[in-house]
């Protein structure tokens, strides 16, 4: 499988001796549980708990590099620079522009690989696929290569599948995968997410979407018996993801209801490496 290289993201390097400190009191991520050679999901949230800004994060020699959308990357350095304050740490963009990804025999020829030559990434680990994240540009395979490995397996983007301020983490799996921490204390919106997750409130998921024909394009609904279930996000000719509430997904499955994006009729997964299943009912999703 050919490397891809992803011009649209971009890098952030935060250094300094209080830069583990500073990131594990702000972010979703357990920056101190963080592997080596491992990127891991992440997110800063808004105080209401949802997601204000998400990336890919792994360690670089004395620091961390952050790997974001280039839409996202000032945005993000402008407010980790307002929370900085008399800490002892340096927050600045890195030097190379954009991210290659190689999977496969690409990724099997890259053992121990660390630090800025790339980190596995924990969200396909979790799918039982092998992804190296290396800053700069080291391939020329063709980015919709990516998009479909992402699709396939359940791995959502901001922007293309859900839109900033307006998802929380657990719309998104960061609960499965390994971008939430339930146990490293207080950072910013951590008492709306662990209150979600004590209390078994998430409805909203990731699930995979299928189709005998063409989807229909991003932002389409997804509906049952005429009511709203969920909005496409990427697509990929017959193949997409989307956020749906899996309580009503489910209630419509176990009824025979017929689920359509649009007119097309879709069959709706949830990603198998989350462990999640679709409830039957209100009640059961209540449970």
């Amino acid at each position: 499988m050919p490397a891809v290289f992803l011009k649209d993201r971009s890098l952030l390097f935060v250094s300094g001796a209080e830069a583990q400190s500073f990131l594990q009191n702000l972010i979703t991520t357990d920056i101190a549980a963080l592997g080596a050679d491992e990127a891991r999901p992440g997110a800063l949230l808004t105080p209401q708990g949802k997601i204000l800004f998400d990336f890919v994060i792994w360690r670089d020699g004395e620091g961390y590099m952050i790997e974001t959308d280039a839409g996202q990357r000032d945005g993000l350095l402008k407010r980790l620079t307002m929370y900085k304050l008399r800490a002892a740490v340096t927050l600045a963009p890195s030097t190379e522009e954009g991210v290659t990804v190689c999977w496969g025999e690409d990724a099997d020829g890259s053992q121990g690989v660390r630090g800025s030559q790339g980190a596995r990434d924990s969200r396909f680990a979790k799918a039982g696929i092998t992804l190296i994240r290396r800053p700069g540009k080291h391939g020329d395979g063709k980015e919709a290569l990516y998009d479909v490995l992402r699709i396939s397996h359940g791995i959502v983007t901001s922007g293309s599948d859900f839109a900033l301020q307006d998802a929380f983490p657990h719309d998104v799996l960061m609960d499965f995968n390994g971008g939430l921490s339930f146990r490293k204390g207080c950072y910013v919106g951590q008492e709306v997410v662990s209150r979600m997750q004590h209390r078994g409130t998430a409805r909203r998921r990731v699930v995979t979407v299928s189709a005998a024909t063409d989807l229909p394009g991003t932002g389409t609904e997804i509906t049952a018996a005429g009511k709203p279930v969920g909005t496409l996000g990427s697509v990929d000719g017959g193949n997409g993801l989307a956020i749906v509430r899996i309580d009503r997904a489910g209630a419509a499955m176990a009824a025979g209801t017929p689920l359509l994006a649009g007119n097309t009729p879709v069959s709706l997964v949830l990603p198998a490496w989350s462990g999640l299943v679709f409830p039957a009912s209100a009640d059961e999703a209540s449970a």
